[in-house]
């Protein structure tokens, strides 16, 4: 006889109990009870978890076997199934890092080859400072211009040879990851790339020149010629 939804609330007692198809709640105690989908396999019997009575419901349960049982009737084992895709996440996840981590192992992989130690020291430091509070913790796979100009935006008229410096750096880092195989597509700081489009031509910025104040000295002379 199927399970129903009161009958399972009295059921308490260490065991497998049968709904339907395949389908078992498995009781370990009270407070411990999980779905259970038996089937056979090349002649094994196979089970497969299907989650906690206290996440998913009978319905759930049910629909989570029917799930399997098609895989079943295409010829795949709903198990293997299974952990092939958790593998797959697995792989994926080990192919994300973020900007920062990305930054970090560049530095690691070519520090001994850097000579200029201003430059060798403004690596990580410039970073920090203006691109590691906007994408050093998204994943360098989700990076794309518009980011990057707002990494710059701030500095690219006030502090050009800062900005270029640290368009630069960027660059190099995901030009690191593309290799790696951390992305694809496009290098979204590439100075002849979309960022062109987005930020005006550095030959054309001239950033703000400041003029020595008047010696207080002067003032009356000034006043008198002006």
């Amino acid at each position: 006889m199927a399970l129903t939804v009161k009958g399972i609330a009295k059921l308490k007692e260490r065991g497998r109990y049968l709904d339907e198809h395949g389908l078992y709640l498995q009781v370990m105690s009270a407070t411990n009870r999980s779905w259970l989908f038996r089937y056979e396999r090349n002649g094994r019997e196979r089970l497969m978890g299907l989650g906690p009575l206290h996440t998913f419901d009978l319905p759930e349960a049910r629909e989570r076997a029917r799930d399997a049982r098609k895989l079943l009737a295409d010829g795949i084992d709903p198990l293997e199934a299974r952990k092939a895709a958790r593998a797959a996440q697995s792989l994926e996840a080990a192919k994300t890092i973020t900007f920062k981590e990305a930054a970090q192992k560049y530095y690691a992989d070519h520090e001994s080859g850097w000579h200029n130690a201003k430059a060798k020291a403004q690596f990580l430091s410039t970073l920090e400072r203006y691109a590691f509070p906007v994408i050093g913790e998204l994943s360098v796979a989700t990076i794309d211009a518009p980011l990057i100009k707002r990494v710059l935006e701030p500095i690219w008229t006030t502090k050009t040879e800062t900005a270029n410096r640290v368009r630069r750096r960027i660059e190099w880092v995901m030009d690191w990851a593309m290799a790696n195989g951390y992305r694809t597509g496009d290098n979204p700081a590439a100075a002849r790339g979309k960022l062109k489009h987005l930020l005006p031509d550095k030959g054309n910025v001239r950033q703000a020149q400041h003029m020595a104040a008047l010696p207080y000295a002067s003032m009356a002379a000034f006043m008198k010629a002006l």
